[in-house]
């Protein structure tokens, strides 16, 4: 049997084609494609499967946006997706939608140890509800309930919520992106174009000096990959804070959803900023971050957290769902 898997983000589309042969799983061809560039997934699964002489008997497909009824509008792209015109237009026997952060989930029990990084070791006995939060392109949330036996992933839009101040600078951050946007969102900050909003905030509002060649070097370039780099190096001092006050903010809020969820049984990050800027988020103020909840902080301590590092998660994830569940 002929498997297709897909992980489709605002940045890429990332698809592997398997082949099942006497229950074992091989991957024939892997590739990743720059979304944007295309009008819409059908034409990079066409593409794709060029020159393969296979017929794809069931196809998953991890989508960075809400899935209702098998159809999804990508969050960060001009793409609405139709699992049954899919179907109908590939010549696939089986089509499925699911959220991205529910394929992210499904792929944790794919991984190895040496695949996460332990932030929080927690209670080594721990179990129960578990949460994923991932910041990337977007920020994607998404729970794991836990029925006593087994862990059922469920697809959630929290990154989509009101933003929560906890300080004065915060309360500043809140004023300045309400002036660009109207509503903001945890995603305006924890997600790759809101770490260019949070640098361009600490600068504009004068939270840190930076020099004018390396704004203006930031801002018409590759900007948060910029801001990592120079922040880490601490060749800037305003991306130096702007990392630290982003990360802040990512605990804050991985602790708001560990509480929503009740995620006694663990907290993942994922996304592909996390494993790119390790060296801030060791530090301590995630944590302290994550814990700072009043009377619920000694609960959230003995939460274990964990960085995943393998960013085929939503692939493998995609996969199991097409071999298991369709």
């Amino acid at each position: 049997m002929t498997y297709l898997a897909g992980d489709i983000g605002g940045t890429k589309t990332h698809l592997a084609l398997y082949i099942e042969e006497k229950g074992k799983m091989e991957c024939v061809k892997e590739e990743k494609f720059p979304s944007k560039k295309y009008p819409n997934l059908r034409s990079i699964v066409k593409e794709f499967l060029e020159g393969q002489n296979l017929s794809v008997a069931k196809a998953c497909f991890g989508i960075a946006g809400p899935v209702k009824k098998g159809k999804s509008q990508a969050t960060n792209l001009p793409w609405l997706i139709d699992a049954e015109e899919l179907k109908t237009e590939l010549h696939f026997e089986k089509v499925s939608l699911i959220n991205d952060l529910e394929a992210n989930a499904y792929g944790l029990n794919m991984l190895k140890e040496e695949e996460f990084y332990v932030l929080n070791t927690g209670d080594p006995k721990a179990e129960g509800n578990q949460a994923m939060v991932s910041a990337g392109t977007g920020l994607g949330e998404a729970g794991i309930y836990y029925d006593g036996r087994r862990h059922y992933p469920f697809a959630c839009e929290g990154g989509h919520t009101d933003f929560a101040p906890r300080n004065d600078r915060e309360d500043a951050l809140l004023r300045y992106l309400r002036k660009r946007f109207g509503h903001v969102s945890y995603e305006r900050i924890l997600s790759g174009p809101g770490l260019y909003n949070l640098y361009q905030f600490m600068v504009e509002t004068k939270q840190v000096s930076e020099k004018e060649e390396t704004y203006k070097e930031i801002a018409s370039g590759d900007a948060p990959r910029l801001i990592s780099e120079k922040g880490l190096s601490g060749a800037s001092k305003a991306c130096s804070q702007t990392l630290e006050l982003f990360v802040s903010i990512y605990g804050s809020e991985a602790g708001n959803v560990a509480l929503k969820m009740l995620a006694l049984g663990g907290v993942f990050i994922g996304g592909g900023i996390a494993p790119k800027i390790m060296g801030v988020l060791k530090r301590g103020d995630f944590f302290h971050s994550f814990t700072g909840k009043g009377r619920f902080s000694h609960l959230l301590e003995a939460i274990p957290i964990k960085v995943v590092l393998n960013d085929r998660t939503a692939l493998l994830g995609s996969t199991y769902y097409a071999k298991h569940l369709m």
